[in-house]
């Protein structure tokens, strides 16, 4: 392409023209307006400021490590030497201490302090890889006074013909050997109501009472303890001699256990139904003293007025006393039905549908969805299934076992 022929090209025509001016029509040496020009305005009034040289930052020689590059790095022109915070500095002081840093339970190792009553799970948890019981939320006891704890040697728990702790823990699966002596070395245990810190200590399977995290381990690996979900139509008895469906019927492979159901649903009520041979268990979650809380699905007719649950809660007149419901709530509301779930602790006989038949609601439907810690879930009806050792532990604590 000739000369003329570059000059007159579209891309040379929208950038500088032969008479060196720019797009805007005015020479930059001349003061115009061209973009490298002190009067150039970007649209506006305001005209074009070089930036300031920007300022180096001062770096503190004490701040400074062996290579000359600041420790800690911060931005502005003044530094200022971080001091460390109280957490760091207890840090600092522990690491000073003989033994930090070593395995607990090994010679020499800090010997941490004991924590009383269900303390907080600083590691793993007790039977962390079941499936069931991770949700149950911390262990409950029954508000019962016991008097002062006697604080008892660590030796006379000791039991010279008996098995290691940390071995019987294992055993019971609640966790590796060696995560057992790191809850055992944190003041996690108890055997018999007192703290254990000492690995050294044996103990009898047969007797001895253990908790971790105040979850108590059952050792007694003959007992059972079941969840039955109970559909409509069946009596809560193991025989009816009219013939009805019963509780036997769904446990036959069970024929050699002598089991008892902790309470009892009528024919038309379904749910949660304990099925053990711990005696002393049924006893206590049947016991009025213990005041385990149950919780009840209702289904009544509606619209449901307010004001209803507040008369529940304080209490109605029945015909062998005063009832309350512990607390009311209104679950779902479809067009001419309510579901209500309610949570009590008294056992008397159809008290749910005593209750709301005082009211003037008179019971639809009436499911028992939980007992205690122990809830029925996503379990099928007629279905029943063996409580983990986690919520066995949890049901036992809560009536003080």
């Amino acid at each position: 392409m000739t000369q003329a022929g570059r000059q007159g090209s579209p891309r040379n025509s929208s950038g500088r023209n032969s008479a060196g001016q720019n797009s805007f029509g005015k020479n930059p040496a001349q003061g115009g307006s061209g973009r490298g020009g002190a009067g150039y305005k970007g649209g506006g009034d305001r005209s074009f400021k070089h930036p300031k040289p920007r300022e180096e930052a001062f770096i503190d020689p004490d701040l400074q490590g062996q290579d000359g590059a600041p420790s800690a790095a911060r931005k502005g022109s003044d530094w200022k030497s971080k001091a460390p915070s109280g957490k760091e500095a207890a840090r600092k002081a522990a690491a000073r201490k003989p033994g930090f840093g070593k395995a607990p339970g090994t010679p020499g190792a800090l010997k941490p302090k004991p924590r009383t009553g269900a303390a907080k799970s600083a590691g793993p948890r007790a039977f962390g890889s079941e499936r069931f019981g991770q949700n149950l939320g911390p262990v409950r006891k029954p508000g019962r006074n016991r008097g002062p704890r006697r604080e008892v040697p660590q030796s006379e728990l000791h039991d010279a013909d008996g098995i290691r702790l940390q071995k019987v823990m294992a055993s019971a699966g609640v966790a590796s050997r060696r995560v057992c002596e790191e809850m055992i070395a944190e003041g996690r245990v108890e055997v018999d109501g007192q703290v254990v810190t000492e690995l050294g200590v044996r103990v009898d399977p047969k007797t001895a009472v253990i908790h971790v995290d105040g979850l108590r381990i059952q050792l007694d690996e003959n007992m059972v303890y079941m969840v039955f979900n109970k559909p409509k139509g069946v009596v809560s008895t193991m025989e009816d001699p009219d013939g009805r469906p019963c509780i036997s019927d769904f446990v036959r492979h069970h024929h050699g256990e002598r089991l008892f159901h902790v309470g009892r649903l009528d024919v038309a009520t379904e749910g949660l139904l304990l099925l053990t041979n711990d005696g002393e268990l049924a006893n206590r979650l049947t016991h009025p003293s213990y005041e385990v809380p149950k919780t009840y699905l209702v289904q009544v007719r509606g619209p449901f007025p307010q004001g209803v649950g507040a008369e529940l809660k304080a209490g109605v007149e029945l015909e062998d006393g005063i009832a309350s419901v512990d607390s009311f709530k209104l679950v779902d509301s479809t067009p001419g039905h309510v579901l209500i779930e309610v949570v009590l602790h008294s056992g008397k006989n159809r008290i749910v549908r005593r209750l709301f038949d005082a009211v003037g609601f008179p019971v639809l439907r009436l499911v028992r969805v939980k007992v205690g810690p122990i809830g029925l879930g996503d379990q099928r009806q007629g279905s029943i299934r063996n409580l983990g050792k986690q919520e066995v532990g949890h049901l036992l604590a809560s009536v003080g076992l």
